[in-house]
């Protein structure tokens, strides 16, 4: 079977700037930040106070008592996400539809608060058991086993664990699995739900995440803030998105991949440039023909310099007419979803005209120097723009999104 044109007709989002994708494209038009102190743990307990959690969420608002039990918070916000989105593509479901349905999710960490709650009965209360449910709730693929079941999607279904690139590269796949033919429709993208002591503890032991906020590309960026979220797209063809008279966010064209093969933790210029050259030769197009990125932009000292050059690298002097931004700003760094809501907010921004800003954004960087979109939003319509997710272990994930006339 030929290639096919594949399209996004349905998104779904939960996090902490909104707890749905309407609420949080008006915060990022806002330039308005979900960041604030950190109420899953006891304050005083972490360098860092703050984070950008989903505030006020309770699960019975989205689940039976029972189905709660079975799933850890990260699953949960898995199936919130592919609900909406789901909801909002007006699918007409059909035993043959659902058969040719995959889902595709990433995640990085899957569920570490059950996780954690497991070690503090075995380790600190001595208990001599754990949760019966504790397997099935800390699996990384537990948020795609429920919405397979809960839809009941018979297709192709897993999730990708390649840590900040784990959605983005599920997104890639979604897409190239529509795109061959080799599905009819795809529900894709990712979750995570990182706020638990241990896991806070690991990340305040790498001394990358900021006492205060996160300012990418500013000067005085201090580092990353945590952030947990869900996101979800469907992705089906757009001769069948077109015939079923659907609406269409926008055009998935291109997915580049690479590794660094560099450095388990420190970025490295090359393979983010091999990334987006491979995501731009996959799509077919030319470096000038892009008008905006939402970059990786995680606010530390080393990713924002190395992202620029990478960028320069592959754009040359295009790279002064480029529009780019970081939205994690505003959602945090949602490790394993953070490509999700990237790829979203890049869609968004192509459907409405307006690109979203890099909050918080203070003193210019002269090792930071493109134009950042700084703390307010700016209508301007772009044709192509790319999503870049870098890595812990240099696992890069790039994806071309094409604006799609309404």
């Amino acid at each position: 079977m030929g290639t096919r044109r594949v399209v996004i007709t349905g998104i779904g989002v939960i996090s902490a700037p909104g707890s749905n994708a309407r609420e949080f494209w008006q915060a990022l038009l806002e330039g308005r930040s979900g960041i604030g102190p950190i109420q899953a743990v006891e304050p005083g307990l972490l360098r860092f106070p703050n984070g950008a959690e989903v505030r006020g969420y309770t699960p019975s608002d989205y689940f039976e008592a029972k189905e709660v039990d079975f799933l850890d918070r990260f699953a949960q916000f898995a199936v919130v996400a592919a609900r909406e989105a789901i909801h909002e593509a007006q699918l007409a479901w059909t035993p043959d539809l659902r058969q040719r349905t995959a889902i595709v999710t990433g995640s990085c960490v899957g569920g570490q608060s059950t996780e954690d709650q497991g070690f503090c009965d075995l380790y600190a209360n001595k208990r001599n058991r754990v949760n019966p449910l504790t397997i099935p709730r800390t699996m990384a693929n537990a948020g795609a086993s429920r919405i397979s079941v809960e839809f009941g999607i018979t297709g192709p279904s897993y999730t990708i664990s390649t840590a900040c690139a784990s959605s983005t590269h599920a997104i890639g796949q979604a897409f190239w699995l529509v795109r061959h033919g080799l599905a009819e429709l795809a529900v894709t993208g990712g979750s995570e739900a990182p706020f638990s002591l241990g896991n806070l503890k690991a990340w305040e032991a790498m001394r990358v995440v900021s006492p205060d906020t996160c300012r990418p590309f500013s000067k005085d960026r201090r580092g990353m803030i945590l952030g947990e979220a869900g996101a979800m797209m469907v992705l089906e063809p757009l001769e069948a998105a077109l015939a079923r008279g659907a609406r269409i966010y926008a055009e998935v064209v291109g997915l580049g991949m690479s590794a660094d093969a560099h450095h388990i933790t420190q970025p490295s210029i090359e393979g983010p440039t091999r990334a987006m050259a491979a995501a731009l030769e996959d799509a077919g197009l030319r470096p000038e023909q892009i008008g905006y990125i939402n970059a990786h932009g995680t606010g530390t000292l080393a990713n924002d310099p190395t992202e620029t050059s990478a960028i320069r690298s592959l754009f040359g002097a295009h790279a002064d007419r480029l529009s780019v931004s970081s939205t994690k700003s505003m959602h945090g760094h949602a490790l394993g979803a953070a490509g999700a809501l990237e790829g979203i907010a890049t869609a968004l921004a192509l459907h409405h005209g307006v690109l979203p800003p890099t909050a918080n954004f203070t003193t210019p960087d002269p090792a930071c120097d493109l134009d950042v979109v700084p703390n307010l939003a700016r209508r301007q319509q772009v044709e192509y723009a790319l999503s870049n997710s870098f890595a812990f272990g240099g696992l890069n994930a790039v994806l071309v999104l094409r604006s799609h006339p309404s």
